[in-house]
């Protein structure tokens, strides 16, 4: 197969031609089954250096051109398989090697969890006179479980604060409501889990 896309960012075993990435894109969506983001996808393929970034963005416009995926859920940005793509993904399939769909797959889903967590567990930052307020909600569904706001004094703390928060929202859940309650054991087991993932 010819390699035709530039090569930087790519790891050994990355994607080096466009008809390779469009069928690993046609692939992903066949595989995880749900509609995903067009971030989600190159994020994807980046994080595990698969595909260079404008590479994937113009092979996935390609896509998008030809009718092989289409916008399933305009509000929220998501795309999904046409018939078309799902034919691509299964007759090229075996073109791709194994470990290259394997590393794709894992990171398409551990993308989309992420996604699921930041929209169900939103973080809103605020600019203030002398700093910002980082506001953390913790949803349950139709309500909030648990909301908190705490001010700090540059931009890049909030940031460091929202991403540690979606790292693990279920954690501060926890950790709240054992001080609150004064549930000592609880607290005890949250700080050794806490350790753990320091």
């Amino acid at each position: 197969m010819a390699f035709d896309t530039f090569d930087e960012g790519i790891s050994l075993g990355g994607m080096r031609s466009k008809t390779e990435i469009r069928t690993l894109i046609c692939y992903m969506f066949k595989s995880v089954g749900r509609p995903m983001s067009k971030d989600a996808v190159i994020n994807a393929l980046m994080e595990k250096g698969l595909a260079n970034y404008f590479e994937t963005s113009a092979c996935f416009d390609d896509l998008l051109l030809n009718g092989n995926i289409e916008l399933a859920d305009h509000e929220k940005g998501l795309y999904f398989n046409t018939a078309n793509g799902d034919i691509i993904a299964t007759q090229l399939e075996d073109t791709l090697p194994p470990t290259v769909k394997e590393r794709a797959l894992e990171c398409a889903l551990s993308l989309l969890k992420r996604e699921q967590i930041e929209s169900e567990n939103k973080v809103t930052i605020t600019k203030t006179e002398n700093g910002y307020n980082v506001t953390c909600r913790i949803s349950g569904g139709d309500m909030d479980l648990l909301s908190f706001t705490v001010y700090v004094p540059d931009i890049n703390q909030a940031r460091l604060i929202r991403k540690n928060f979606h790292k693990n929202p279920d954690m501060f859940y926890s950790v709240m409501i054992a001080m609150l309650t004064r549930d000592k054991r609880a607290v005890k087991e949250n700080l050794t889990e806490l350790n753990s993932v320091i």
